[in-house]
């Protein structure tokens, strides 16, 4: 009979221990907040995530453990087993995480090990998952790109500056990534090794591995282009960006029992629920055991522009249930046409209708949602990402969602007030049918799907995040595609999405 070999624990190790110098801050980087959230918070939640990962370590710059385990509580991440301080330079912070590692393991126990930069929080499941894997075979293994530059060797003469001397082989060449992934075995002997050259100094642990065991081959695992590091200013502005395109999903319930027990008891107040996806919403939710206020001009006269008419309705619905635990704004306006032949009436309704009624009921829902810790859940339209000819009004009103979402969920958050958006592919809405008409049957989404959506986003610990609901094409391979990959073919793909 074969004897079963237990796979060794993999431990994913966040090298947090770098400053904010580059990226002009006062603060370390991995402490700015991105999407609603430290930059540092998202690559943990990658890593609690990961089915493949055991456990975390983080090494953080002295000065900063506490932030840091004020993070890890708060975001409840069961996976963090330590959080010590990082050294001087990266070579250091590594030591000081192998000499964390061992503590505790038997004679003969080796582990895997991914060391990953704090500020590289759009790294995917799949390159996890890849690490994990090649580490079943190799010792040793690296993430990296193919450099799309052309890379250029210099040398500097004097002050007449820098001269070309080689131009290598594009074809060859890759851009190195992290994580880098190890059995503790090995890099714990390549570093002592290394301990023993006084010239000793590295910018990465794979270049330590190739430099002191140059017998062990180094695997590479096929990185992704948006897994980048921030590091200087504008890639602040990039990796938001990119947050906005990435497409998070909201994690579905388990049962209808599920959604019954979550929901019962609970006030929401819809403003939009007339009709289409507030509808949806408030019948979804009605029939779990919530207390529903679906509100809109046509059924209650509620009109979502007129401050005091939203005042009005949240505060009848507190003091009817004496609480309000989620408040969802669905309404809105479509006009399509060019700006210069629009008329000020026009102009008006959509400002008014489309952003300043979900600021206003922002600004009047925060007391009670505070009091509850609820949500605001807002909504966008896939023309956010890209504004276009004839729907300048609409686009860039719906671009304000994403800002508004992003900036009230990082404003709120010590208040435990969640704010998300929804960003629905085409929907099969009467606001949509009045733009476009009647359109070819399935190549629409339902409202109901996007209520459905809508309903497992409130109920989630998600903030700060716009959640797109697309259609699925079960033959176009989906599932392989990273969620930021299929946010991006939305994006180009779609045109007249509302």
């Amino acid at each position: 009979m074969s004897q079963h070999i237990a796979k060794p624990r993999t431990t994913a190790v966040i090298l947090a221990g770098g400053t904010g110098q580059r990226v002009g801050l006062s603060i370390p980087k991995q402490l700015l907040k991105i999407a609603g959230k430290a930059v540092i918070e998202h690559t943990l939640t990658t890593f609690e995530k990961a089915d493949s990962i055991d456990d975390i370590i983080v090494l953080m710059a002295p000065g900063y453990v506490p932030d840091i385990e004020k993070i890890v509580a708060k975001a409840g991440f069961t996976k963090v087993k330590k959080v010590i301080e990082g050294g001087s330079t990266r070579n250091e912070t590594t030591e000081r995480a192998i000499e964390a590692l061992g503590e505790g393991l038997a004679d003969g126990e080796d582990l895997n090990v991914l060391f990953h930069d704090a500020v590289r929080p759009l790294l995917s499941q799949r390159v996890i998952d890849d690490c994990v894997v090649a580490l079943e075979r190799y010792q040793a293994v690296d993430v990296a790109i193919p450099s799309a530059d052309t890379i250029i060797v210099t040398r500097t003469h004097g002050e007449d500056g820098e001269f070309i001397t080689e131009i290598p082989d594009r074809s060859r060449l890759r851009r190195g990534q992290t994580p880098q992934a190890f059995k503790l075995s090995t890099i714990r002997r390549a570093y002592e090794v290394a301990a023993g050259d006084p010239n000793f100094q590295a910018t990465d642990d794979c270049s330590v591995v190739l430099k002191y065991l140059p017998d062990v081959p180094i695997h590479v695992v096929a990185g992704d282009e948006y897994n980048m590091k921030v590091t200087q200013p504008v890639d602040v502005f990039i990796a938001d960006k990119l947050f906005q395109l990435a497409s998070t999903a909201a994690p579905e319930q388990v049962s209808e029992e599920a959604y019954r027990e979550l929901l019962t008891g609970k006030t929401v107040v819809i403003f939009g629920g007339s009709y289409g996806i507030g509808k949806d919403i408030a019948e979804l939710a009605e029939g779990y055991g919530s207390k529903v206020y679906a509100l809109g001009r046509s059924t209650t006269g509620t009109h979502v522009e007129n401050p005091e008419e939203v005042d009005d309705a949240l505060s009848k619905a507190y003091a009817e249930t004496g609480r309000i635990d989620y408040v969802v704004n669905t309404a809105g306006v479509l006009r399509i046409g060019k700006l210069a032949e629009t008329d000020n009436a026009t102009i008006e309704e959509a400002l008014k209708v489309n952003y300043l009624a979900p600021v206003q009921i922002a600004r009047s829902a925060y007391k009670y949602l505070a009091e509850t810790k609820g949500q605001l859940l807002l909504y966008t339209s896939s023309s956010y990402t890209r504004g276009r000819a004839e729907y300048s009004l609409y686009s860039s009103t719906k671009a304000a969602m994403v800002n508004l979402t992003q900036a009230l969920s990082d404003e709120w958050a010590g208040d435990g007030v969640r704010v998300n958006c929804v960003n629905p592919e085409r929907t099969a809405t009467p606001m949509r049918t009045k733009a476009f008409g009647q359109e070819p049957e399935g190549s629409l989404l339902s409202s109901e799907a996007v209520a459905r959506t809508s309903l497992d986003v409130l109920l989630s610990e998600l903030t700060g995040h716009v959640i797109d609901v697309r259609q699925q094409d079960p033959t176009a391979g989906a599932a392989k595609a990273s969620g930021f990959e299929q946010a991006l073919a939305s994006v180009l793909d779609v045109q007249d999405g509302v």
